[in-house]
């Protein structure tokens, strides 16, 4: 059994429980960090993304979709991802 595994594992276990700790106000209200809207002054297609995430991580679909309503795409892709990836590192623990 590799300890590396052992730990991205843990890591990867923890991230969902260290993201949903974080208030909703600190996501929600602040500055945008999207270079294209600082630049141009206009939202680009990916604006609100974070926004929406943390929305669904909370389970206000509503505030989500609210926020970018590409979140319906990204969101399922993204949890795709991240069960593929703590299924490969629990195979590699076996």
């Amino acid at each position: 059994m590799s300890t590396s595994a052992k730990i991205r594992l843990a890591c990867y276990l923890a991230i969902p429980a260290v993201l949903y700790a974080i208030p909703p106000e600190r996501v929600m209200h602040g500055h945008t960090v999207c270079l294209f809207r600082n630049l141009f002054g206009t939202e680009c297609w990916g604006c609100g993304m974070t926004r929406a995430l943390f929305s669904l991580l909370h389970l206000d679909f509503t505030a989500a979709w609210n926020c970018n309503r590409l979140v319906v795409i990204v969101a399922p892709l993204l949890l795709y991802l991240y069960v593929k990836e703590v299924a490969k590192t629990i195979g590699e623990l076996r």
